[in-house]
């Protein structure tokens, strides 16, 4: 919070994703990508490749982030119905980790 006003930060949704299903991990990209457009996210990377510099990352994983305004908008796009629908799918198509966090204040 800055003096006399608040400020939000963005927040990103980080996962680290293999694919065990590419049929299904399809039609979850595709459910996935509608919800968090509607809650106001945006792709900042989707489906990279690392290139480790530093200590081990296992191969065939991937990286997602996606940025939303808030952590509030974050949240309430994991929770909503619109996401169920794309997450009943990332349960047998996905083995996943993920994160969220907040950037810094602007």
């Amino acid at each position: 919070m800055v003096r006399g006003s608040m400020t939000r930060m963005a927040a990103y949704v980080i996962s680290e994703v293999e694919i065990l299903n590419q049929t299904l991990a399809d039609e979850y990209k595709r459910l996935a990508a509608a919800s968090i457009h509607r809650h106001g996210g945006r792709y900042v990377v989707r489906g990279a490749q690392p290139d480790p510099v530093e200590g081990a990352w296992s191969p065939g994983r991937r990286l997602v982030i996606v940025e939303f305004p808030d952590m509030d908008r974050a949240k309430k796009w994991y929770e909503s119905p619109e996401y169920a629908k794309a997450l009943s799918l990332r349960q047998v198509a996905l083995d996943r980790r993920l994160l969220f966090v907040e950037g810094l204040p602007e």
